[in-house]
């Protein structure tokens, strides 16, 4: 039930992350839509929401592709 913010993944990569989410609007916008995964994630598996474990690991697997995907343009 680990909350994955990016930061805590990336904790050498802080201030890159901070000027992506200030000056590119697409970084900005899949940053949000993996925290809002990440934090529907964490509810789901604490139990504060119900769903299935099929629905969970969906959203596991969009967590993972959205960070792929930052981490990419995080080391473009």
């Amino acid at each position: 039930m680990d909350h994955h913010p990016l930061i805590k993944d990336f904790p050498e990569l802080r201030e890159r992350i901070h000027a992506l989410k200030t000056t590119n609007t697409h970084f900005a916008r899949l940053e949000r839509e993996y925290e809002d995964l990440d934090k529907a994630i964490v509810r789901l598996e604490s139990g504060i929401e119900h769903g299935s474990s099929a629905e969970l690991e969906q959203k596991k697997q969009q967590r993972v592709t959205l960070k792929d995907e930052l981490y990419a343009l995080l080391k473009a």
